[in-house]
């Protein structure tokens, strides 16, 4: 699976109907509950009676401020796709409309894919029933990326050479596993042995019907699942993968042959369709040794049913109801969601997953107002100044490394609402009557944009998201922090709100995002986006100590029976929002309100700006999905994000009278301030 080096903010979704209800009562006491302190569950307070009131919808795993929002969005892209099919007609051939409608069309025609049931694969699996040697499999495994089949045993991709940032290099990265991480394939605990079985259902119930005999598909289970554990056991776990430098491993091109004997790198580059390089860059060497033995010591029969399975998982829900059942069952088992979603709303997601700056012109034309990115930008720059003045009077890092620290600071690039270029997918094809063809299409094509960029200079216009998207991101190698216009609205922003109210929401948000390039992770990377130390030894001590303290934190909170956060995996993620949260309450007290006192609806500016940040993270969540999501998210539970941060905050104590003896309260010494 490729490796994108970009730290998300994964807040929740933003609702448009808001802005057209005035007045708007941005903070509304109905939605929590006041018999709560709120020095003893600030998320409670902030927000129970909405916890309460709004359960989880069947067709949802999670429910919440995000959940909400990307529902509105999901309506909106269903009105433009709708509106695309009444004028399909009109639209001249080439254009952006009709590229759009008619991928739309193939994917809601439900009437053709149930005819067609699995005849778009079937000759792809025939081929691979008809391999006779070892060859063929080794041939036949980067041929599958080429081919938009998926990427079985491991992943390619090109991408920034982190310590070289001007130069895009070719990478290598684990993979060849089904379930959502290695461990469950490595522990025997009850959750983890049902989540196992239910993968060998799902594995069983495609090869069934794809006419293998009930015997057949159990055996074929068996053999990828055992296949797929001896992967596992040879990949590196979330948290290792956390390091930027232990995933750092260039290699010369004739010594990483050398250390996998069993794979011939130059055929398998050649059908990538990429040249030899003279070296190559492996974020898990290990795995690769390993992998050269794994195939090596398994039968050709065994391997060709681990990549008859790789087309049949990378298919599935795109192919009849009874694949699409037999997916989704399967995916229950995981997240616990009731019912499956509307096809509506799965393919206007997946028109948007696959050519997403096609539908993102349409969609921002209709929801993203010029004056919404003015105001972004302006943010930004409060922000910005604001994250200077707490660098200047951090009183742990000296003044080395703060000049530093400010350096990369004045180096971010912010980019809002949607790209400054387009892409035109050029090359891409698209019918309106061929819905699976339309897939591989785009997914062949996006191979080889990847891939064209070997030997070009680095885009520095390209996005890692689409307009619509609800969420953020900071990318470490371009040192820019990006806002789709999707998040741009309300509870994150609304032009109508009060400073309190925006500094609280998207102000924590661009904060969070700048707090990311100096998390532990993304602190490790200089200002011009390399893979190079900045700290003074005794600064990076005390940062690393105090990184410590916020583990031990999040170690803490318990979210399901005995499961507690994971404090390491979470770590950067938990900066983020201490930090963000920090500098957006710097920002908030330059302006007019946050200098004054005024009470708007009964709360205080600070106590509305605080509830403005515990409203974002207000969300329900079933307990499979949370389970998996521990396990699997660097992100922490969204009640324990409401309180994170906060609980670290003079100004919070002093907003809500928090006392000694609230179940939330630390000593003015045991605060843990970062940035």
């Amino acid at each position: 699976m490729k490796r994108i080096f970009t730290f998300f903010l994964m807040f929740g979704p933003t609702i448009l109907w808001a802005q057209a209800q005035q007045p708007v009562r941005y903070i509304d006491k109905s939605t929590m509950n006041l018999s709560v302190k709120p020095g003893d569950d600030f998320n409670e307070y902030a927000n129970g009676m909405w916890l309460k009131n709004n359960p989880i919808p069947a067709k949802e795993t999670r429910w919440g401020s995000f959940n909400q929002l990307r529902d509105f969005n999901s309506n909106a892209i269903k009105t433009i796709l709708e509106k695309s099919q009444e004028h399909k007609n009109h639209y001249q051939k080439g254009t952006v409309e009709k590229r759009v409608a008619d991928f739309y069309a193939a994917a809601m025609d439900s009437i053709a894919i149930e005819k067609l049931g699995y005849e778009p694969i079937k000759s792809d699996l025939e081929k691979i029933k008809a391999i006779t040697s070892k060859n063929e499999i080794y041939q036949k495994i980067p041929s599958f990326k080429v081919q938009g089949l998926g990427s079985p045993f491991y992943g390619f991709y090109v991408g920034q050479d982190r310590k070289n940032i001007n130069t895009m290099a070719p990478q290598l990265s684990q993979g060849g596993t089904s379930l959502p991480d290695r461990d469950y394939y490595l522990k025997s605990d009850a959750r983890s042995l049902k989540i196992q079985e239910a993968l060998k259902n799902y594995i069983k119930t495609l090869f069934s019907l794809t006419g293998n005999t009930n015997e057949e598909a159990l055996k074929n289970a068996e053999i990828i699942f055992g296949i797929e554990k001896k992967l596992a056991q040879a990949q590196m776990s979330r948290l290792e993968m956390r390091d930027p430098y232990k995933t750092y491993n260039k290699f010369a091109w004739a010594d990483f042959q050398k250390s996998t004997p069993g794979l011939d790198w130059s055929n398998q580059f050649e059908i990538l369709g990429v040249s030899k390089p003279d070296s190559i860059l492996v974020t898990a060497p290990k795995f690769f040794t390993e992998l050269s033995k794994v195939i090596d010591e398994t039968s050709l029969e065994d391997l060709k049913v681990y990549l008859s399975w790789n087309i049949l998982k990378n298919s599935a829900s795109y192919l009849s109801s009874p694949f699409t059942q037999a997916s989704f069952a399967y995916s229950q088992v995981l997240t616990g969601q009731k019912i499956q979603r509307p096809r509506w709303q799965r393919m206007s997601a997946l028109t948007d997953d696959l050519i997403g700056e096609l539908l993102g012109q349409l969609y921002v034309k209709e929801y993203f107002k010029p004056e919404a990115k003015a105001r972004m930008v302006e943010l930004v720059a409060n922000l910005q100044k604001a994250f200077e003045i707490r660098i200047k009077n951090l009183d742990w890092m000296g003044d080395a490394t703060k000049q530093k620290a400010l350096d990369k600071l004045h180096a971010f690039t912010p980019k809002i609402g949607y790209p400054d270029k387009w892409k035109t997918y050029d090359g891409l094809e698209i019918s309106d009557l061929s819905f699976y063809q339309n897939i591989k299409n785009a997914s062949q094509w996006a191979y080889k944009e990847n891939i064209s960029q070997l030997g070009k200079p680095v885009d520095r216009t390209k996005w890692g998201m689409t307009p619509p998207t609800v969420n953020a991101y900071y990318s470490p190698v371009m040192n820019e922090i990006v806002f789709p216009a999707g998040i741009l609205q309300f509870p994150f922003f609304d032009a109508n709100a009060d400073d309190a109210i925006n500094y609280g929401g998207i102000g924590a948000a661009i904060g969070h995002e700048m707090s990311h390039g100096f998390d532990d992770s993304g602190s490790q990377y200089d200002k011009d986006g390399s893979l190079r130390n900045w700290w003074g030894k005794e600064d990076l001590e005390k940062f690393k100590a105090k990184t410590a303290l916020l583990v031990a934190q999040f170690d803490g909170y318990v979210v399901l029976d005995s499961i507690h956060v994971n404090g390491k995996l979470t770590v950067g993620e938990n900066i983020g929002d201490l930090g963000g949260l920090n500098v957006a309450y710097e920002a908030f007290k330059m302006t007019k309100q946050g200098k004054s006192k005024k009470k708007i609806d009964g709360f205080t500016p600070d106590q509305r700006f605080f509830l403005s940040y515990a409203r974002v993270w207000r969300s329900n969540s079933r307990p499979e999905t949370t389970a998996q999501l521990v396990q699997t998210d660097p992100h922490s539970p969204d009640q324990f994000r409401a309180i994170g941060a906060p609980v670290n905050m003079d100004a919070w104590y002093k907003a809500f009278k928090v006392k000694p003896g609230d179940k939330l309260y630390k000593k003015p010494e045991d605060r843990i301030k970062i940035w």
